[in-house]
């Protein structure tokens, strides 16, 4: 069985693995936000040929604050009671940092969504975060 990519990186590069619990949620969002777009991409790439002008416009109508918002609300009835509390905390960090082009609630959410795809990615749940972007992309 293949190892997840990243628990292939630690061993690659020799990083000790840390427990979960000592990730601030602002860090969690910093790897989801980076997880998800890769997803998003994919999924943008994998429908065809394009310019790089067009992938990015096509990208970033999904990475975007307010459509993050429509894919949590599409998945927060499936979510499991730990996922919901990661997502809770996420949305909940105070961070230092505005949104551009989104509202404060929106932006709020957005990280805390970030947040959980981070958790999801640590833990090595490859499969529950696309599970979780498939069912929130179909809204759009």
């Amino acid at each position: 069985m293949e190892q997840d990519i990243n628990s292939k990186i630690l061993e690659t590069f020799d990083i000790e693995q840390k427990d979960l619990r000592e990730y601030s949620p602002l860090t969690l969002a910093f790897i989801g936000d980076g997880v998800y777009e890769v997803v998003i991409r994919s999924i943008v790439v994998g429908e065809g040929n394009a310019t790089p002008s067009k992938l990015h416009r096509y990208s970033a109508h999904y990475v975007k604050a307010a459509s993050q918002v429509k894919m949590y609300k599409a998945v927060e009835d499936i979510l499991t009671e730990e996922e919901a509390e990661i997502f809770r905390r996420g949305r909940n960090a105070k961070s230092n940092t505005k949104a551009k082009n989104a509202t404060t609630i929106d932006y709020r959410i957005a990280t805390g969504y970030e947040a959980l795809i981070g958790y999801l990615y640590l833990k090595g749940q490859n499969n529950r975060i696309l599970e979780l972007v498939g069912t929130g992309i179909k809204d759009f």
